[in-house]
């Protein structure tokens, strides 16, 4: 029997220092204000490694806490050693304008192969699918994108989730409303994106209104729509409230991108950024380049605990769904890899 202690889910995501819990790790974790975990590159080494790191996690507290990590392929992929290194997602936009039948089927194989895989070493979601529209040559998105179609990008995503929850496992769609207009890197500056509000709705959100209830999840950008909003769509009801809940009538966990990134910035030091992300419609608020930062974020939550409330609820729909497999992972790896040879 789990003796974890109770502890609502906060709605702040964090990241650990290492591949194991360190025990100023655990205390930060049995913060009220904590919520979940995303793990990178550094905390995963080995199959057995990640799985008993997620099973810690896991043991921590009740319910508990939730366990992401970015597995899109290609150039992000966090988890490597001991999994298929997948193809990046416009691998299979390629597919596509060849064959869309084959690129779409391909894409289900690698969402079912990569959640899979995630689930099997003990964790709960993938921040997948990009929705982003390949519109320019974008230096942070580039080959993450699908497709430079948005109804290519719905059709091959609508694939890749319906993989992923075939395997149990719940689909966030990013970056909304769009981050494929911009050339700029968001990790290390602001991007201003020139288009009215017409452009947008014609393009890069069409995406999310057609996928519907098949996302449980969205994820905002940290990009400027300056002829639309003073603030990027993090700190703006406008996009969150108003496009995402009233237009798109999208009712799921809204996750801010990390607060860390030099585009968030603009907002003020991390107590500001994180109260300014969560009054304007934010459920989770990321924050995973800096330990520090996240201590921050918990006294100023702490002090201020009348102006969030507790997102278990949503975080709860991102739990997996437990799933009885006939085939082996290997198998389906085998099957995949000879697909898209």
């Amino acid at each position: 029997m789990n003796s974890a202690p109770e502890i609502s889910l906060g709605p702040v995501m964090t990241s650990v220092s290492g591949v194991e819990l360190s025990q100023e790790d655990r205390e930060r974790l049995m913060s009220p204000a904590i919520g979940g975990v995303v793990l990178f590159a550094h905390n995963c080494d080995s199959k057995e490694q990640i799985r008993k790191l997620a099973d810690d996690i896991h043991q921590l507290r009740s319910p508990p806490l939730l366990i992401a990590v970015d597995q899109e392929g290609g150039r992000v992929q966090r988890i490597k050693n001991g999994v298929t290194r997948l193809p990046s997602q416009k691998f299979y936009g390629d597919l596509y304008e060849t064959d869309s039948e084959l690129g779409c089927d391909a894409a289900e194989w690698g969402g079912h192969l990569m959640a899979r895989e995630l689930i099997d070493l003990g964790i709960d979601v993938s921040f997948s699918p990009v929705l982003d529209v390949a519109l320019t040559a974008s230096k942070v998105i580039g080959d993450r994108a699908f497709h430079s179609d948005p109804h290519a990008v719905f059709r091959l995503a609508d694939s890749w989730i319906r993989g992923m929850q075939k395997a149990g496992m719940k689909a966030v769609g990013k970056h909304f409303p769009g981050h494929g207009g911009v050339a700029e890197d968001s990790h290390y500056e602001v991007p201003e994106d020139p288009r009215n509000i017409r452009a947008v709705l014609n393009c890069d959100l069409i995406p999310y209104r057609r996928l519907g209830e098949r996302l449980t999840g969205v994820m905002t950008a940290h990009v400027l729509y300056h002829e639309i909003t003073s603030a990027i769509p993090t700190y703006s009801s406008f996009w969150i409230e108003h496009i995402l809940r009233e237009v798109l009538t999208f009712f799921g966990p809204v996750f801010s991108d990390d607060l860390s990134m030099s585009a968030a910035a603009e907002a003020g030091d991390m107590e500001t950024r994180v109260l300014a992300a969560l009054s304007s419609g934010c459920d989770v608020v990321l924050i995973c380049q800096s330990l520090d930062e996240t201590d921050e974020a918990i006294e100023a939550l702490m002090r201020y605990q009348d102006m969030w409330h507790s997102p278990s609820w949503q975080l709860e729909k991102l739990r997996v769904e437990p799933v009885v497999f006939r085939d082996e992972i290997k198998t389906l790896r085998d099957e995949f890899l000879e697909m898209i040879e």
